[in-house]
């Protein structure tokens, strides 16, 4: 009888803080499109004598992200120094806080409710970055010393899907509270995931090997997924697992190994002499919660009667679009709405226009009230909804671009049944109405159909339906 084996997660997620300068030096924090080398001071590259300065909206940025891990806020904090040897790291030290770290224990709520406790999470400077090619590797030290909060999870995943789902949440609560342009293709966050698996029953967990700077939700589950296999493969063989750092590749869906895993004692960790500790009191705690806007959370509790699980999830992607339903206040018009982002918006060839201005309180809610009317058929409120985000048409309101795109619906009795008598008076309608009297309930569609093409498609469908049911009698 085979053995079963559970495997046990937990996640370092490292957040690049939006501020506009690093965390010690007046240099410019967003290098995503600058050249290599260009957002760097004497302090970034360690020039002998060179001092660092805190960045006090860093400290601000990381109270805020705290509050959002529904975290306890430590008003006295300090630095260290994680000493290491790479080319990326010119000092020779990362300063970071190791013993006395800003914020304390804390939970993130996944979608399905299960909570991910948080152990800590702390601020420190990032490294620069390695480029390597076949002979030799290029050092780009733009992103040294750029503020982070590191966010260290307890081990409370167990399944490669919490581990995505946690991951997505983590990019959610940040990018909500506005402390991150939470861009992963240019490594706003990035997680390092350490998986181990033990036998079911096991009294301490087994061996974890770390897979570094994940950059994708998807990537983050298929390490998951990976590392579980190739150690539960391990240990059905006999073999051990090693405690080790290791890489992973979307192309080949495999994970490699790169070093040993360091322990604490490996950094020689002392305490900062250039940055003195942090005291905060109350009332900058306070200052942040206020800044917090309605989170992923609150949005499930408000909208989880109005909308499908699954709709929901999609919305809360885009934080413009909740907060944009949320400025409808309507429920029917608010599940109207999302249906329409959900279905018309996020479908790929319409993605773009998630980054256009969004259309006004008023748009949307004459779009409602067009469509509860019959003014606008589905199609019809589709095509005029996408026209809010055209430059050309966007600034006007829904009535006109209706109007101008020929597509509100006729509604008065009067015209329709005069409509119909036309068509009806037809030769080539003849034998449908006949076959309709004789029972054949789906000629019926061929008659509104006619009807439609005599109204150039601006007859109301079930209006004309029922006249043609009245005069077919």
């Amino acid at each position: 009888m085979s053995k079963k084996y559970i495997p046990t997660i937990g996640i370092e997620c490292h957040v690049q803080l939006c501020t506009k300068t690093k965390l010690f030096s007046e240099v410019d924090n967003d290098a995503r499109l600058k050249e290599p080398n260009t957002c760097v001071s004497p302090v970034d590259y360690a020039l002998p004598g060179m001092l660092p300065r805190l960045n006090r909206e860093a400290v601000s940025y990381a109270v805020r992200a705290g509050l959002a891990l529904n975290s306890h806020i430590n008003l006295e904090s300090r630095f260290d120094r994680k000493h290491y040897f790479y080319p990326d790291l010119p000092k020779g030290y990362q300063i970071t806080q190791m013993y006395q770290p800003i914020i304390g224990a804390g939970y993130v709520e996944l979608p399905d409710g299960t909570r991910v406790g948080i152990e800590h999470a702390h601020l420190e400077e990032d490294a620069g970055k390695l480029s390597h090619e076949s002979s030799y590797s290029l050092v780009d030290l733009n992103r040294a010393g750029t503020p982070l909060v590191e966010i260290v999870s307890d081990p409370d995943i167990h399944s490669a899907a919490h581990a995505r789902d946690y991951a997505k949440e983590l990019w959610r609560l940040m990018t909500y509270a506005g402390v991150t342009f939470g861009d992963l293709y240019n490594g706003n966050m990035r997680f390092d995931v350490n998986v181990s698996i033990a036998e079911e029953g096991a009294k301490e967990l087994g061996t974890r090997a770390e897979v570094k700077n994940l950059n994708s939700f998807r990537s983050v589950e298929r390490a998951v997924e990976y590392e579980i296999k190739r150690q539960t493969k391990l240990l059905e063989k006999g073999k051990k697992v090693i405690q080790e750092t290791r890489g992973w590749s979307d192309a080949t869906g495999e994970t490699t190994s790169q070093r040993s895993k360091e322990v604490a004692a490996d950094y020689r960790y002392m305490p900062e002499p250039d940055v003195p500790p942090i005291r905060l009191d109350e009332r900058v705690v306070e200052a942040e919660r206020a800044k917090i806007p309605k989170m992923p959370a609150d949005y499930r509790q408000e909208f989880s009667q109005i909308l499908g699980a699954d709709t929901l999830e999609i919305l809360l992607d885009y934080q413009s679009l909740i907060e944009k339903l949320d400025e409808l206040g309507d429920h029917a018009a608010v599940k109207k709405i999302a249906n329409l982002f959900s279905s018309v918006l996020l479908a790929e060839e319409n993605a773009s226009l998630l980054n256009d201005e969004l259309p006004t309180k008023d748009q949307l809610l004459t779009l409602v009230e067009m469509n509860t009317k019959n003014e606008l058929s589905s199609t019809a409120t589709k095509e005029v909804f996408l026209k809010f985000f055209d430059p050309e048409m966007h600034f006007k309101d829904t009535r006109t671009i209706a109007k101008e795109l020929g597509v509100i619906q006729e509604n008065d009795l009067g015209a329709l049944e005069a409509i119909v008598d036309a068509v009806l008076a037809k030769d080539e309608t003849k034998q449908a109405q006949a076959d309709y009297r004789a029972g054949q309930e789906k000629v019926l569609g061929f008659l509104v159909g006619q009807v439609m093409k005599e109204s150039r498609g601006k007859a109301n469908p079930s209006a004309v339906q029922e006249i043609l049911r009245t005069e077919l009698k």
